[in-house]
């Protein structure tokens, strides 16, 4: 677990005992290009945690793929309606490339914050980061143009291109893939 437990850590110094308890749960494993992770109807029963690789989450709308997010190494991956309600999902979460994960499920999870209260501490600030990201995508697309929308990716994510196909970029952003291309001519 190179990456995972030293990651927590950096948020909030773990004890000896929590960081052999997370280390007793977690999961870890390496799947190809294009695994699903999640499909709708499925209920999330893991948290992961990215070592290496990139996760698109989207949901079908009309027979589209449209995509919410993308989350590379470093970066928590969850389906959040699904694993916080244990309820079915509605969106998919897929393996754009190779990755390495580190997982654990609700269950363990709900363990740990009690057994180790100093945990919830933790488990509090993630959630604040990744609500915030949430929030930020959110309002974005609702009061940015698509140029402005475009560059903020670029500067979040500047190896996109390289990593996503542009029609999952094109649809993440809420434009045409057509629209997206003038856009890149443009800036180029």
């Amino acid at each position: 677990m190179a990456d995972f437990i030293p990651f927590l850590h950096a948020i909030q110094p773990l004890s000896a005992e929590l960081a052999t308890a997370l280390a007793a749960r977690t999961v870890r494993e390496q799947w190809p290009a294009h695994h699903v992770l999640l499909r709708p109807g499925q209920v999330a029963r893991r948290v992961y945690f990215l070592e290496t690789g990139l996760v698109r989450g989207y949901t079908l709308l009309h027979g589209r793929e449209v995509s919410s997010w993308f989350m590379q190494a470093g970066d928590f991956v969850i389906s959040i309606l699904s694993f916080f309600t244990q309820q079915p999902s509605e969106e998919y979460l897929e393996l754009l490339e190779p990755a390495v994960v580190h997982s654990i499920s609700y269950e363990q999870l709900q363990s740990l914050y009690r057994d180790f209260p100093e945990f919830n501490f933790t488990g509090r600030r993630l959630i604040e980061k990744y609500y915030v990201l949430s929030e930020q995508r959110a309002l974005h697309l609702r009061s940015r143009t698509a140029a402005e929308r475009y560059e903020l990716l670029l500067r979040a994510f500047p190896t996109v291109f390289q990593r996503v196909a542009v029609q999952h970029i094109a649809s993440h952003l809420g434009m045409a893939p057509e629209t997206l291309s003038r856009l890149r001519n443009r800036s180029a």
